[in-house]
């Protein structure tokens, strides 16, 4: 029996070991890919921000907290954080409740399903750079499509992109327009999981559309509703690319516009100041964990795992 028993235990434990193995080496190429591609650089950046840049990128000085000190004194830094918490504000919201929208439409019967999917989804995988010309010949003063029915309608045309009024605006709207597609597949995959027996049953106690929606699909979609949120505010405060295409330093509207990337970007590589971009980037880090871990205390209160 004690021989059965020991073969029994080498068994199973080289059975673990070899299973052990492969899962490691399944989940190898992810580890090394976020090491490489996410810690170390995170751990550089950290430390970079304690040195001032030597000339031509070699011989870093360290300062200390000297760049810290700076930043927190840097009234153009506080302006980029509220630009890029107005930006999110204005874009994150609004891009989930349309895409919900979308995402019920589209989960009923209509015609040319998987038509309308591929059109909304279109913007999510076309080039922001791409994205971005087209908006900023939409949006161009002289000739653009949208001043052109503005002035045919008798309304006066805009400056969308110089105006430093509305210039965050125009930027928020292609925000929109490139993340919804993404969110309503996101939300779709989660109202395609709820089981139909409770529409069904909510039918038969006489309820509504509206009532339907409000008791059986928001709760039920909620934990998928709270990884939209938390992946998209992440998204929307690292935005970059739409500014940087539409607005020049030289811009009117570049302070109120500015975002902490594109501060960062300026700072780095316009400026060659890459401990003093590595701190902003520090900066913008901080506050995005200081929001998720919001986010993550008050995720009891209204997502519904059950």
């Amino acid at each position: 029996m004690t021989s059965v028993s020991a073969v029994k235990r080498k068994s199973c434990s080289k059975k673990a070991v070899n299973e052990w193995c492969w899962g490691w080496f399944f989940i190898a190429p992810t580890i090394i890919g976020l090491i490489a591609l996410n810690i170390i650089p995170i751990i550089q950046t950290f430390v970079l921000s304690f040195y001032k840049s030597g000339d031509f990128g070699k011989g870093n000085i360290f300062v200390g907290f000297a760049n810290y000190t700076k930043m927190f004194a840097d009234t153009q830094v506080w302006g980029a954080v509220a630009n890029t918490l107005l930006y999110t504000l204005s874009v994150v919201p609004v891009t989930i409740i349309i895409s919900l929208i979308l995402a019920v439409w589209l989960d009923g019967k209509v015609h040319g399903q998987s038509v309308f999917r591929t059109i909304y989804f279109i913007p999510m995988v076309a080039a922001p750079a791409a994205v971005t010309m087209v908006w900023k010949w939409l949006y161009n003063k002289q000739f653009g499509l949208i001043n052109h029915v503005l002035t045919s309608v008798g309304l006066p045309s805009q400056d969308w992109i110089n105006d430093p009024n509305i210039a965050l605006v125009s930027i928020a709207v292609i925000g929109i327009w490139s993340s919804i597609g993404y969110d309503m597949v996101l939300l779709l995959a989660g109202l395609q999981e709820i089981p139909k027996d409770y529409y069904e049953a909510s039918d038969i106690d006489g309820a509504g559309p509206v009532r339907k929606f409000l008791t059986i699909t928001i709760p039920l979609i909620s934990p998928t509703m709270f990884f939209v949120t938390v992946t998209a505010i992440i998204q929307a405060m690292q935005v970059f690319d739409f500014i940087y295409m539409m607005i020049d330093v030289t811009s009117p509207a570049y302070n109120s516009t500015v975002s902490l990337v594109y501060l960062f970007y300026n700072h780095s590589f316009k400026y060659s100041d890459k401990g003093y971009g590595s701190t902003i980037v520090v900066l913008l880090l901080i506050i995005i964990m200081i929001i998720t871990a919001i986010q993550l205390k008050i995720e009891k209160k209204w997502v519904n795992y059950n």
